[in-house]
């Protein structure tokens, strides 16, 4: 017995087009172009995603950078007396610290600072 598939490839039919709403020219009216349109908006999305994430790690470096170059200290070492005292606070929630809470990231700073070289930037 033969199977006409007319009700379903109609409706995968639809779903494509209806995924392709608003796609400039025949990518949002032709099958085929529509598909594959559609496959490769995926591949950018997911991209994208991957590099949202990297964005928003260097945002943090910046503002912790800044906030710490204010009080004569460096990124770089500022991360290695963290590990060094063991903090595990990451990068997002010491760049959130550090612009709108700044007189408890001097508190961390001043705790995690030895007392000899409060600042060690300011003796060179």
């Amino acid at each position: 017995m033969r199977v006409k598939t007319g009700y379903s490839r109609r409706r995968h039919h639809k779903k494509i087009l209806q995924q392709t709403k608003g796609y400039r020219m025949t990518h949002h009216r032709l099958l085929k172009v529509a598909h594959e349109a559609l496959l490769h908006a995926g591949q950018y999305a997911f991209a994208g995603r991957k590099k949202r994430k990297r964005d928003l790690h260097r945002l943090w470096i910046t503002r912790l950078n800044a906030a710490l170059r204010q009080e004569n200290l460096i990124y770089s070492h500022f991360i290695h007396l963290l590990k060094k005292r063991g903090v595990t606070l990451n990068r997002k929630m010491l760049a959130e610290l550090a612009t709108r809470e700044p007189l408890k990231f001097k508190a961390l700073l001043s705790a995690i600072l030895p007392p000899s070289s409060q600042n060690p930037k300011a003796e060179k």
